[in-house]
């Protein structure tokens, strides 16, 4: 570790490196911290010992007191700040709008458009010599006017212009993509809150306001956020995984090993830690700088190899200093950069990755089989038209090729050329991946207002198709405000909380002695922040209910606390999944012991061989008594819905003293104090967002900790299950009874004998829930596969909600290792939430089909007119700039209006699609080929006898460089607005009459139909040579929006054929079954490629190798001949390679994930790996 302390150096503010002189005003300086916290064990004992004496001198040594913490003085604090730093971890830097320009460029298609364009704009300036131009043949000849001639290098200027178009809205889009997921994460930061002791009193801070020399609460369920040594704990378990890899969880204690380091995660007890260092001085902060190091020296490798002025250095150094502006709060778990959605699997840890979500699987999929048609088709359409040309001049008008002539024909070809390119990008639908991000992050943000706060992209997706949902009961489904409604002391069950008076006082001391202090001093209850409302609840909501209970016995718990400090309490059993119960062990004045147990009652009473009668005295409690006693006022409470909890206690002698480590001895003969009926009212909103789950089509069943009558109860009045139906309602152990076979082993066929109709799971462990949860989603019973959402909140429900399609855990009572592994967190901790998040997900799916079912309504009807068009007339009806026009309406804008659709009550009405369903249903197919026979009917008809019905002149076979026609205008002013009338019928797709419904709920919809429309008039009266229009008269406009309107009318001809009567529409866009990958991919894991780069990576690897070898060796022959180093030439080879693999986001079918780590053939492969190697070694 020493090294590591050098390098990390240089990110300290400057004021950091000469600590020393402030060390005085301290006890110790950070160097001195931060090497006392690599120590651990034994070893950091003993050294707090030689330096500081022990904790407290080392209290003092930071100014700070274990029981009173900071004074909070905010001088104080800033110097603190100032000479041990900030709570925080400086976040990668986001990706420039440059950077993001530049990754838009790489798109093939838009390459070849460039090359096009650059070579159109070349010869249009070159002026063959005008007497030859007889001999090259008529075709080149034609109507050309001297100005007409000089405007050639228009095409290729408006070709240049739109293709820049695209790349700025496809960067803008990527921008602001990375900007909300930069939003999203430092929200998740925010919310993130601490207990820590300032001035005497308990205070939650956000995490990034903590400082050394602060003292820290740590209890079950947190996620550590900075080091620090532990002063006092009770029963604490640490899981150091996350720093260590080991995942046995680590006992600590104040004398044994008590160093706390961040990002580690309390699975067990409580405590309080002193904090020693924060932010990047932290154990995760020092791995994750080093990260940032490493890829900082990278990156000024290779700009040194590639620069030539030193100005991008300077704005590097600019960047740097900014970076602590933009600083991330400390959260150590988070990827190390703030969150980029690639590494989103990266940091999910060990676990296996989740699948591709759903429908990317499915678009990819659907994306790349049309692109391989457009690309057919583009060449066919270049070919036919060369070999037309070919033909026709030298074969039937008998020329020969000449050298003054060739640049007339190059120029032939290079429109050839273009035209075939044209068609190709319109038959490209790269606005897929643009609606998806589009409609996924317009949802994310409508989301947060809905209480859902989505971490995981895709989980909004995945929520659309779920088919179960496993919820918890507690705080989900009722309201997580605890009261005692019964009571069962000294052999009477009371029905309401009774009067103190009617108790005996021996119990009665007992009772409010073992509430208040065998329970978190966190758990109090404080007094209503408003004049009506109840008393606030702080802390563990059973405890809280139980404090409320003393409270309504007349009795005061804080002066019981105050009687017995924390620091008093000889030894904790804390409550853990397993014990069910939480004992405290106190000394008494003489000497002796005494431990006060609570937990489920039906196991606390199987340890009672004692109960306290009415008098307040012990008498003998048999199993015969205590048979009696679950029939007469368990069972009763339970079936009223209350959770039963027994308060017990013990007396040990003083001498010898008892083996506190072996748990059973202790936690048996115990004396039953009372039993109480705790009741968890269903929250109001519940039963109805139930209904509507089942409505949808989406089975709820209750995963709960809780008795089984309880559990029934609260199912039934959520109406779970309802009465006349056909359910099981288990226990964890008759559950896992049945499901394994003779040897122990969990066995799928038993599990699908269950859960279909299982609906309640009581008394479970959250191995059982893992079991439960793993075993719906590997099932093939049933028609179709099951998407399964799970909610938790305690650190034991991790590996449920890891293992879920999509996890929900609960912003208000969830743990931090619960929100870690979760996808969404449900800001207001309610199931009505999760329903909402299933209506969002359902209208993303449904929004992607929208817009398909408009794009490729498009695409066909256009490479159809373009191909037909070129094929028959040597010229497309539709030019390069209008079919870009058209491209940037259907994609951008098309992809922005469907896209942004809000969701309605009746996308509940319907059955899930699961994970099978083909993108586009038959209906939309229907839509699809109706309208696309509408539009080439219209624009056929226009192209052929377009002159005659117009009495225009006629735009077919004009020459090159022929003025643009008033007949090609219409072609191309129809085409826009039947695709406009169209975008309209595409807000439907099951088959629904009325189209406009809803429309004025969706402004944006409604400013792009009329922006585009706007632009397009523009376009056509003042469009002029770039867009290849000609101003039209008012009577043509109003034929051609009368042509437009047609398609609307034509849509309700198609809406009234019934679907299920064309028996010969196919369905596209399937998902990948498992059985479609060969096995050897399937075990692939190293590098997760989807299927469409599967298709697109086996040919252009040996494409990119072959490029790759080429520049190696020209950079070799170079770098020789300038006699530098032969590793510079690898070293930028590598760094562009890395660019390359940068470039693995979705935005259109033609980006290649290049990362070849079986293509160690050749040097460039070998750096190319390496490359890919250091960047994914680099997460802890």
């Amino acid at each position: 570790m020493g090294d590591m302390t050098n390098s990390a150096v240089d990110f300290y503010p400057k004021n950091q490196r000469g600590e020393s002189n402030h060390a005085g005003e301290f006890g110790c300086s950070l160097n001195e911290l931060r090497s006392l916290m690599e120590l651990r064990g034994s070893e950091a004992v003993q050294k707090i010992q030689d330096t500081y004496g022990d904790i407290n001198g080392f209290c003092r040594r930071l100014k700070t007191s274990p029981t009173e913490g900071l004074a909070g003085n905010p001088a104080d604090l800033e110097k603190r700040r100032q000479i041990f730093g900030r709570n925080f971890i400086p976040p990668k830097k986001p990706k420039t709008f440059l950077q993001l320009i530049w990754e838009a460029l790489q798109d093939v298609t838009l390459i070849i458009l460039e090359l096009a364009a650059i070579i159109s704009l070349g010869l249009s300036f070159y002026q063959p010599p005008g007497e030859r131009s007889e001999i090259c043949g008529s075709a080149a000849g034609g109507v050309e006017d001297e100005g007409e001639a000089e405007a050639g290098w228009i095409e290729g200027a408006a070709i240049l212009l739109s293709v820049i178009c695209v790349v700025f809205v496809t960067a803008f889009n990527d921008w602001s993509k990375e900007k909300q997921f930069r939003g999203l994460q430092s929200r998740i930061e925010q919310e993130q809150k601490f207990a820590v002791v300032r001035g005497g009193q308990v205070i939650q801070i956000a995490v990034s306001e903590i400082v050394t020399g602060d003292i820290a609460q740590v209890k079950y369920g947190d996620l550590l956020p900075a080091d620090g040594i532990l002063i006092q704990g009770n029963d604490l378990k640490i899981d150091e995984s996350s720093l260590t890899g080991e995942s046995d969880h680590v006992r600590k204690s104040a004398d044994k090993d008590p160093m706390l380091l961040s990002g580690t995660h309390v699975m067990e007890g409580s405590g309080k830690m002193l904090v020693t260092a924060v932010g990047v001085n932290s154990q995760t902060g020092i791995i994750f700088t080093l990260l940032g190091a490493g890829g900082e020296e990278e990156e000024k490798k290779d700009k040194k190899g590639k620069m030539q002025d030193g100005n991008m250095e300077n704005s590097q150094n600019k960047a740097k200093k900014q970076d602590g502006a933009a600083a991330m709060e400390m959260q150590p778990l988070k990827s190390a950069e703030g969150g980029d959605g690639d590494e989103k699997e990266k940091r999910k840890g060990g676990t296996p990755k989740k699948e591709k979500s759903v429908l990317q699987g499915k678009l990819t999929k659907l994306a790349v089989q049309i692109g391989k048609a457009g690309l057919v088709m583009s060449a066919i359409t270049v070919i036919i038209l060369v070999l037309y040309f070919a033909i026709d001049t030298f074969v039937i008008q008998k020329l020969q090729w000449l050298p003054e002539c060739t640049p007339v024909y190059i120029q032939f070809f290079v429109k050839f050329f273009i035209i075939g390119v044209t068609v190709l990008v319109v038959a490209v639908p790269e606005g897929l991946p643009l609606a998806v991000t589009i409609s996924l992050a317009y949802s994310v943000k409508k989301m947060m207002k809905d209480n859902n706060l989505v971490r995981h992209l895709d989980a909004c997706e995945t929520m659309g198709n779920a088919t179960a949902i496993c919820s918890d009961k507690t705080g989900t489904l009722t309201t997580n405000r605890m009261t005692v409604v019964q009571a069962y002391v000294g052999d009477v069950h009371y029905k309401e909380v009774p009067d103190p008076d009617v108790l005996p006082s021996k119990t009665l001391d007992m009772l409010v002695n073992a509430i208040s202090i065998n329970s978190a001093y966190t758990s109090k209850i404080l007094p209503p922040e408003k004049e009506v409302a109840l008393p606030r609840q702080v802390g563990n909501k059973t405890e809280c209910g139980l404090l409320g209970l003393v409270l309504d016995l007349k009795r005061d718990y804080q002066t019981v606390r105050d009687h017995t400090p924390e620091e008093k309490l000889y030894k904790v059993y804390t409550f853990n999944s397993e014990r069910k119960s939480m004992s405290t062990v106190i000394k008494m004045q003489d000497g002796s012991f005494r431990m006060y147990s609570k937990g489920a009652s039906e196991i606390v009473l199987k340890k009672c061989s004692n109960i306290l009668n009415a008098a307040g005295e012990a008498r003998v409690f048999r199993p015969r008594d205590r048979d009696e006693m679950v029939k007469k006022v368990i069972e009763p409470m339970a079936c009223d819905g209350l959770r039963t909890i027994c308060i017990a206690f013990r007396d040990f002698p003083g001498s010898p003293e008892p083996e506190w480590d072996n748990e059973n001895d202790i936690l048996m003969d115990l004396t039953c104090i009372a039993v109480v009926g705790i009741e968890d009212p269903v929250r109001p909103e519940v039963p109805e967002a139930i209904r509507k789950c089942q409505r949808a089509g989406i089975t709820v069943r209750m995963v709960t900790g809780d008795n089984i009558n309880t559990a029934r109860a609260i199912a039934i009045k959520c109406g779970i299950i309802n009465p006349g139906e056909d359910f099981i309602c288990l226990e964890g152990k008759d559950f896992n009874r049945r499901i394994r076979n003779e040897k122990g082993e969990i066995e799928q066929e038993r599990i699908d004998k269950i859960w279909p109709k299982l609906r309640v799971l009581a008394r479970s462990s959250p191995t059982d829930k893992h079991t439960l949860v793993k075993g719906i989603i590997d099932s093939v019973h049933g028609e179709r596969r099951q998407v399964v959402a799970v909610t938790g909140d305690g650190t034991n429900d991790g590996p449920a909600l890891k293992k879920a399609d999509v996890g929900f855990a609960m912003g208000i009572a969830g743990t931090d290792v619960a929100k870690e592994a979760s996808d969404i967190i449900l800001t207001d901790d309610n199931f009505s939430s999760i329903v909402k998040a299933v209506m969002w997900g359902r209208n993303v799916y449904d929004s992607i089909s929208k817009f398909l079912q408009f794009q490729l309504t498009v695409n066909v009807v256009a490479v159809i007119v373009a191909f037909t068009g070129a094929c028959i007339t040597q010229d497309s009806p539709l030019k390069a700039v209008q079919m870009l026009w058209v491209n940037l309406i259907m994609d951008t804008f098309a992809s922005l209006a469907l896209a942004t659709e809000p969701p309605t009550e009746s996308l509940l009405m319907r059955k899930p699609y699961g994970r099978n369903k083909p993108l586009i249903s038959r209906t939309m197919m229907k839509n699809i080929l109706g309208h696309g026979i509408y539009q080439l009917t219209v624009i056929f008809t226009l192209l052929f006898a377009g002159e005659t019905i117009f009495n225009i002149d006629s735009g077919r076979n004009a020459p090159l460089h022929a003025p643009p026609s008033e007949h090609y205008t219409i072609i191309f002013n129809t085409f826009v607005l039947m695709q406009l009338f169209n975008e309209i019928n595409a807000r439907k797709i099951h088959g629904e009459k009325n189209v406009f419904d809803g429309i004025f709920r969706n402004p944006i919809f409604c400013s792009i139909v009329f922006g585009t429309f706007a632009i397009q008039i523009l376009i056509i009266q003042f469009g002029g040579k770039p867009f290849s229009c000609i101003p039209l008269q008012v009577d043509q406009w109003l034929w051609c929006i009368v042509l437009g309107v047609g398609e609307l009318l034509w849509g309700q001809v198609i809406s009234s054929i019934p679907t299920n009567r064309l028996k010969f529409l196919k369905e596209a866009g399937h998902g990948t079954q498992k059985d479609d990958i060969p096995e050897e991919e399937l075990n692939e894991d190293a590098e997760e490629i989807d299927h469409a780069e599967r298709e697109l990576r086996r040919g252009q690897i040996l494409w990119f190798r072959g490029l790759n070898r080429i520049q190696t060796q020209i950079e070799v022959v170079n770098t020789f001949k300038s006699g530098t180093s032969f590793q510079g030439a690898l070293r930028r080879q590598s760094s562009v390679t890395s660019q390359n693999q940068d470039v693995t986001n979705i935005s259109s079918p033609t980006h290649v994930s290049l990362s070849t780590p079986n293509a160690l053939s050749s040097p460039t492969s070998i750096s190319a790996a390496t490359a890919g190697h250091s960047r994914r070694e680099g997460i802890p």
